[in-house]
């Protein structure tokens, strides 16, 4: 059996996941050794968790598009990995997705990520994601994070969340199209180049 896959029964037998374990719900993660790109976000969504495939929804061919990526290399290319900071569906809160679990990708992150020794960027999608893995190098709000990106590379490319629910925030900030998206496009090109 190999790490990954002790990793796997690990999450699944930790009494904190005992709840989705009962009912036959795995989590949801893509962790695959030969990775140069990491998507971080907050968590699966309900379809994702149903469907047990990461980001094929609405706000997933966004991201793609963002990416300049098309399905097939997303998926089948084996560079992109994808580690939500948890693996399962939390429910729905009165604005969206309820928040990822505390203490979830504290317990988890660092060993999966010892799996994946060639990551080049990781794409930090949300404010839980870079509330988490920016910690105190955050700007004040998402927004100036998210326009203050190039401070972060190459290890971190911060993103507002590909979700339809974002659309009105995108038409607020055009510049998040016009210059954040072609710097993403070409730093994810040159790593998939390669």
């Amino acid at each position: 059996m190999t790490k990954a896959d002790q990793l796997f029964q690990a999450i699944q037998a930790d009494p904190q996941n005992k709840s989705f374990t009962d009912k036959g719900i795995l989590p949801l993660y893509h962790v695959i050794s030969s990775a140069e790109i990491l998507i971080i976000s907050q968590a699966p969504s309900r379809k994702a968790q149903q469907s047990m495939v990461f980001w094929d929804d609405p706000s997933g061919d966004r991201l793609r598009s963002w990416m300049g990526l098309n399905k097939t290399t997303f998926y089948d290319s084996g560079k992109i990995a994808v580690l939500p900071l948890d693996f399962y569906y939390p429910g729905k809160g009165v604005h969206g997705d309820l928040p990822p679990r505390k203490g979830f990708a504290e317990k988890w992150h660092q060993p999966l990520l010892k799996l994946m020794p060639n990551i080049k960027m990781t794409l930090l999608i949300g404010q839980y994601a870079q509330k988490y893995y920016l910690g105190k190098r955050r700007q004040k709000n998402l927004t100036e994070t998210v326009r203050h990106f190039d401070a972060y590379l190459p290890e971190y490319f911060p993103l507002v969340h590909p979700s339809p629910l974002n659309y009105g925030w995108m038409n607020q900030h055009p510049w998040f199209l016009a210059e954040v998206v072609p710097e993403l496009q070409r730093q994810i090109s040159q790593i998939m180049a390669h």
